[in-house]
Order: structure tokens, then sequence, then C-alpha cells
């Protein structure tokens, strides 16, 4: 079995990804290791902004950037439970350090915080996540379903969702319009 760790990294769907939970998708990867992986996808928005996940919280939204804050698929697991993915990290109830930029927050207390206008200074809220278990990440990347590399907060917080995949793409020196679904190993 190959070790890596992808934490920290973008994971970036190969043409040949069948699955359409990942077709053309950008994970964010928050957590692997042995027992498996986590991670969050970055690309696929909803149709719903912040204020609609507060008011099904029952959190009074007092601030009107709630309105503007995007909503994503985060992946096909728990599609119930919501993260808040955020610059800077901060020191809220619950959250997940991924780097030096990203955090990842699971807590209410974000939630409320962002409601009142006081909460990070970019976030973006994902409800779901993708999960892999022992091994099974490693398998997909030497079947060449995933390129990966370095995340960058750019592309989670600026880029607009139709061009993550590309920009993600475009950060290894790779032109996705050049990919192959076609796997071959040397």
């Amino acid at each position: 079995m190959v070790r890596m760790n992808l934490t920290n990294q973008f994971l970036i769907a190969m043409p040949s990804l069948a699955d359409p939970n990942f077709h053309r998708t950008v994970t964010l990867m928050c957590a692997h290791s042995e027992e498996g992986a986590m991670g969050i996808v970055i690309n696929r928005p909803l149709d719903i902004k912040l204020n609609a996940v507060l008011d099904h919280l029952n959190i009074e939204a007092t601030s009107p950037d709630t309105e503007r804050v995007p909503v994503v698929q985060g992946g096909p697991v728990q599609r119930e439970r919501g993260f808040v993915i955020h610059h800077p990290p901060g020191s809220w109830d619950a959250v997940v350090r991924v780097g030096e930029e990203i955090g990842i927050a699971t807590s209410r207390d974000i939630l409320s915080a962002m409601a009142e206008g006081r909460g990070p200074e970019r976030a973006v809220i994902a409800l779901g996540y993708a999960g892999w278990g022992s091994g099974q990440l490693e398998h997909e990347v030497q079947q060449n379903a995933w390129l990966s590399g370095p995340a960058d907060a750019r592309v989670i917080f600026d880029t607009p969702y139709e061009d993550r995949w590309s920009s993600a793409a475009r950060l290894l020196g790779v032109d996705p319009t050049l990919l192959s679904g076609e796997a071959g190993h040397a």
C-alpha cells in the first residue's frame, strides 16, 4: 500500500471519474490517515444561502450578509451535516485547522456569529462531505481517478464555482482541456 497524506490538498477529479457525485469536482481534503480520509467538495453550489440554513436551525439572522454567503453540496455523506470552511481559522468551539489559512468549523457558535455579522472574513457553508475508508482513496489515486495538489484559499473563496475545477488543475500546471479520460501507467 502506498502511504500518502493528502490533508490540505485539493483532489481534482479526472475526466475518467464516472461517479456522478464527483464528476469535475474539486475536494478540499480535511483529514487523511491510515484509517481513511474526509474532504469537502467546494464547487457544487446549492440553490440556497446561509440565511436559509440559519432559519432551519432557528438562528436569527440580523446581518444582511447571510443572504450572500454560499452553500455547497460538500459530498454524498451525511448531507444534513453542516461545515463552515473559513479564513482565518479562528477559535470557534469545534474547528479543525487545514493548513495555516483554512479552518473547518462544525459548531453552532460560528453560525451564530455569522448571523450577527461577527463571523470569519471569508466563509463557504457545505452540507455533507466526502469520505473514504482505509486505503480506498490511495487506490483511487493509483487508478488515476484524481489529481492532487496543494489547497489554495483563492480557489475556495475567490474563484467562481464553474472555474474552480480548471483553476485547481492549473495550480499544478495542468491544462484541464488536455486531460484524458484514459489511464496510463509507466
